[in-house]
């Protein structure tokens, strides 16, 4: 889609106002010159509808404290004596679960004279509207804070918009997660995709099989997720309506598997006799399907999320074809030379059991490319580099929903100016009916790990994926124009650094508070 930076209304409508620029952008903004000053000595939350003493949010309870330290840093939270004050309320009173694919993140936020209010349909959309009104908050010259009057109604445009780390290739402190995971609320992404293990280690600890990280681990002591860690990982989500989404990526990706559990790989062959090196896991064990069983069923156990990503994708079929026992079986179960056919044996196998357990199953993109059969199959996710729409396309078009990430790779090192390649995406830019689009249930920014790690994490990532997260949160109509949106990001980039998020330069210039949040 062409969208063209020649619209003078959407420009006077939603950019007028231009010292509290909110990132994403919302879908309606009425904003007013008319500002109201804040004191912090005497701002308070409250709330309002379903939330009382008796019937309090420990997830709202947190994000006051949290948000209050983000308007006014160095102030504590708590002060008497209120004058202006920002009230919550909730259509439900869904504070004790966790977020999911269906929950509502819709908000209407309104500021006006010594109050503000913010309804929304759960506890998640709430989270969305605290972000919304820290950012409008801003300090003028003389270091007081002030709010204009402002009307917002808000929703995100997908439902689905993900991080992905992987902690295989590089093993990042749990510190470092956490971090990435207060950037994310930041910018209002909402899954984070923990790509956990991979062919370089296996850092979860598990309880049935601790020899997966005692010898696939780099460390078994230093660098691991222990039950504590994870749990530590999805609590500290959920307190920022973050899903945390668990791959465990197999039948390829899994050399570390095989250092702490025998006969779960195949055993390459050279002139008829074992190598000695190992490839894929074997698809034709009984054992390997028992042993995957019993792994998800712990997987699904620690992960509230009621999905879990399977991988799928890379499968080097050399290993097994060098196998005469694999070629046996195929011959037996009449897949002939197609190896394609065995790993869509494993994989609908391994989708089977991800069932039984009530979750349902992603995978990368090869599995579709690969298999004829494809109605066991629920989300896709594209990631394939060339014409990715056409990709996406092709899923839609069998009925299948989809996450798009190929666009959306930001572990190469780049410029930071380069943003707007990211920020000119439009998932839904493809040939199709209203229903296919429909499927397309969001994107993801992925940071694989062959270069990154904690030292590196923040910069590569921040402000680069923020493009991103406007893409898919905000109309993409209101948001089509780069240079309208180049002062927005700069300024989100100098909130980010406040909060102590290493954020890359854009261009040039500075910020006002660089040096005084105690990052550098």
């Amino acid at each position: 889609q062409d969208f063209k930076c020649n619209s003078k209304s959407i420009y006077l409508r939603y950019f007028c106002i231009s010292f509290h620029y909110v990132w994403p952008l919302p879908q309606i903004v009425i904003p007013s010159p008319e500002r109201y000053q804040l004191k912090p000595q005497s701002f308070s939350f409250g709330y309002r509808r379903y939330l009382d003493t008796k019937h309090s949010c420990s997830v709202l309870d947190a994000a006051f404290k949290r948000y209050f330290s983000i308007l006014f840093p160095g102030y504590t939270y708590g002060d008497e004596n209120e004058v202006f004050t920002l009230t919550i309320s909730l259509d439900r009173h869904d504070c004790q679960g966790y977020p999911n694919q269906d929950s509502s993140e819709r908000y209407k936020l309104s500021v006006f004279a010594g109050q503000a209010s913010l309804n929304a349909e759960t506890v998640w959309g709430s989270l969305r509207g605290l972000e919304t009104f820290s950012q409008l908050v801003y300090q003028d010259d003389f270091g007081s804070y002030y709010v204009n009057k402002t009307e917002i109604e808000d929703y995100p445009q997908f439902n689905y918009r993900g991080i992905l780390l992987d902690t295989s290739r590089h093993y990042l402190p749990v510190q470092a997660i956490l971090k990435t995971l207060d950037a994310m609320a930041y910018s209002k992404f909402n899954v984070f995709h923990w790509h956990l293990v991979d062919d370089p280690s296996f850092p979860y600890q598990s309880q049935k099989f601790p020899d997966l990280s005692n010898k696939g681990a780099f460390h078994p002591v230093t660098h691991i997720y222990t039950q504590s860690d994870v749990r530590r990982v999805i609590s500290y989500a959920r307190m920022r309506g973050i899903r945390v989404l668990p791959e465990f990526d197999s039948p390829g990706h899994t050399k570390s598997w095989g250092k702490g559990q025998s006969e779960l790989l195949t055993s390459c062959y050279r002139g008829g006799t074992p190598s000695g090196t190992f490839g894929p896991v074997n698809p034709t064990l009984p054992s390997t399907y028992q042993f995957m069983a019993s792994l998800l069923k712990e997987v699904a156990s620690v992960f509230p999320d009621p999905y879990i990503h399977l991988g799928g994708d890379e499968v080097d079929f050399s290993c097994w074809r060098s196998n005469p026992y694999i070629r046996a079986f195929m011959r037996k179960m009449g897949f002939g030379l197609d190896f394609s056919k065995l790993e869509a044996f494993y994989i609908e196998k391994i989708v089977n059991i991800t069932s039984v357990l009530r979750k349902t199953s992603i995978v990368w993109q090869d599995v579709f490319d690969y298999h004829e059969r494809r109605k066991f199959l629920s989300v896709v996710e594209v990631w394939k580099q060339g014409c990715y729409l056409c990709e996406v396309r092709r899923v839609v078009k069998a009925g299948l929903r989809v996450i798009l990430a190929s666009p959306w790779y930001l572990d190469q090192p780049g410029p930071t100016h380069n943003w707007a390649r990211y920020y000119n995406v439009w998932p839904l830019a493809f040939k199709g009916t209203e229903k296919q689009k429909s499927l397309v249930i969001g994107g993801e920014v992925c940071l694989w790990g062959e270069y990154v790690d904690a030292t590196n994490l923040s910069p590569r990532l921040w402000p680069r994926a923020s493009a991103a997260a406007e893409r898919l949160w905000s109309n993409e109509r209101q948001t089509s124009c780069v240079e309208r949106a180049f002062p927005r990001l700069q300024e989100f980039r100098c909130k980010l650094l406040r909060r102590g998020i290493q954020a890359e330069p854009l261009s040039v210039g500075h910020c006002k508070h660089e040096y005084q949040s105690g990052i550098f």
